[in-house]
């Protein structure tokens, strides 16, 4: 469960913390003392209010991602991080004499940008297993499918309780999500203290379906915004063989209406080629562009692995982002993605995972290892995709893509999205190249502590937000009812 917050004693200047509703390995409940508190709106709603901490982590090695004169990125370097409330006041020597209510000692540890994953289908981390092995049409139409028939309400927030806390325990802070009864995964993201961007899979309604593009206005009205800032909304038409040309013209028109990003998945598979061809007697990229999604509008492209030359000089031209998703690519067999032309034709690509059903797991450090290697030899080149060009792919970048202007570095007045990372590794030493280290070597589970948005969610591995034993074992067997 999330934390609760009960009122002020009367004339007292502290607060019960209580933590209710954890497993007995995680502590029943706990009781601490938060002296010197203000407010701001809640995770969960707007009028309602959540404590504002100060926290200083003191004597770290900082990753920021800020750039040097030459474009190259700064070297950690050791400093003291300040946070008031959700943003960075701090980076260099702190103020001791300012009373902090946290304090967090640095030393073995390096503080960077929590990692965007702007790609995935976080309820599907139920599927995780289901269906390995198989081609692409067989996996959807004799698996997915037949279990995303089953799924309830309970069953979406469930997977996203699952997936959000395999996210953050690899490091992971901010994350785009597609799918479907979207209201409640917004919910688990309010409650466990993650930041994401959302939208509704849409597609072209059959006769007598429900056309989800009249909720698009009530969701993003609902929920844009919400959680503090942490929660985002977008539009979320699946795919333009899902959409068909009329249906994509609407979703642009609701876009520059909303100044709401779009999120799309985007030549993914040589069928999906041929499917537009047969139906419109042109590439996807194209058909797009004549339907108006661009027009105006800021999008995320999921995949982009089939895209020519003359379509690299126009997406070139536009607000596009490509959410590259290496390993799931390779999983489905669906190709390799042109990152190194994508990159050199000056789009941003950014890094996701796609879900846990295609994966198949949500650990963004090992998609960043996949990211460097591919591409090096998909050109047959080991210049491409260096160490550092990656990180940003997967911080700067994601940002970018989500539209998001105060996340994916450190630097003071940003958000206080931070991940701590356990230097004391032995496949981190000796310590000659921290940024080579982060893509090269590091794991998800090097991840030791993680703040977002100035709140402490995670410390030492043990994810304070959110019930982690019970959720595992609701997943168990939930699996067991659906994957069947």
């Amino acid at each position: 469960m999330p934390m609760i917050y009960p009122a002020l004693w009367p004339g007292k200047k502290m607060i019960w913390k209580i933590f209710c509703g954890l497993s007995s390995e995680t502590m029943r409940r706990r009781l601490v003392f938060v002296p010197n508190l203000k407010f701001r709106p809640a995770a969960n709603g707007k009028n309602k209010e959540e404590i504002v901490l100060s926290i200083l982590i003191r004597n770290v090695t900082v990753l920021s991602m800020e750039k040097e004169k030459d474009g190259s990125l700064k070297p950690p370097f050791k400093a003291d991080i300040a946070i008031e409330g959700s943003k960075i006041v701090s980076i260099g020597t702190a103020d001791f004499e300012k009373k902090y209510d946290k304090i967090i000692e640095g030393c073995g540890l390096l503080a960077m940008p929590g990692l965007i994953n702007t790609h995935g289908h976080v309820a599907m981390s139920l599927f995780r297993g289901y269906g390995d092995d198989m081609e692409l049409m067989p996996w959807l139409m004799e698996r997915v499918l037949p279990a995303e028939a089953k799924m309830t309400p309970a069953d979406i927030a469930l997977g996203g309780q699952l997936a959000i806390m395999e996210m953050i325990k690899s490091g992971t802070t901010t994350f785009a999500d597609m799918y479907f009864m979207m209201d409640k995964v917004a919910e688990v993201v309010a409650a466990s203290g993650m930041r994401a961007s959302l939208c509704e899979g849409m597609t072209t309604p059959m006769i007598g379906q429900h056309d989800k593009l009249e909720d698009f206005p009530a969701f993003y009205e609902k929920w844009h915004n919400a959680a503090s800032g942490r929660i985002t909304i977008m539009l979320g038409p699946h795919a333009p063989y899902t959409c068909d040309k009329d249906y994509l013209k609407r979703v642009g028109e609701l876009g520059r209406q909303y100044q709401a990003p779009i999120h799309i998945h985007l030549a993914e598979t040589q069928t999906e080629l041929e499917q537009i061809n047969d139906m419109y007697g042109c590439r996807p990229v194209q058909l797009l562009e004549e339907a108006g999604i661009f027009d105006g509008n800021k999008v995320l492209a999921a995949h982009g692995i089939y895209i020519n030359e003359q379509e690299l000089r126009r997406l070139a031209q536009l607000d596009v982002s490509i959410a590259h998703n290496p390993r799931s690519n390779m999983k489905l067999a669906s190709g390799l993605a042109p990152v190194a032309e994508l990159l050199a034709h000056g789009i941003n690509v950014a890094i996701g995972t796609d879900s846990a059903c295609s994966n198949n797991n949500l650990d963004m450090f090992q998609e960043l290892r996949t990211s460097a290697l591919l591409a090096k030899v998909r050109e047959l080149d080991p210049t491409v995709l260096p160490a550092a060009q990656v990180l940003e792919m997967a911080t700067i970048n994601g940002a970018k893509a989500l539209a998001l202007a105060d996340v994916g570095m450190l630097l003071p007045g940003m958000e206080a999205d931070i991940i701590l990372l356990d230097l004391d590794q032995p496949h981190l030493y000796p310590p000659t190249d921290l940024i080579s280290h982060m893509v090269y070597a590091a794991c998800g589970s090097d991840v030791d502590s993680v703040i977002i948005s100035g709140q402490l969610v995670m410390e030492k591995r043990q994810i304070l937000t959110m019930d982690c034993e019970k959720i595992q074992a609701e997943a168990a067997q939930a699996a067991k009812r659906l994957c069947v």
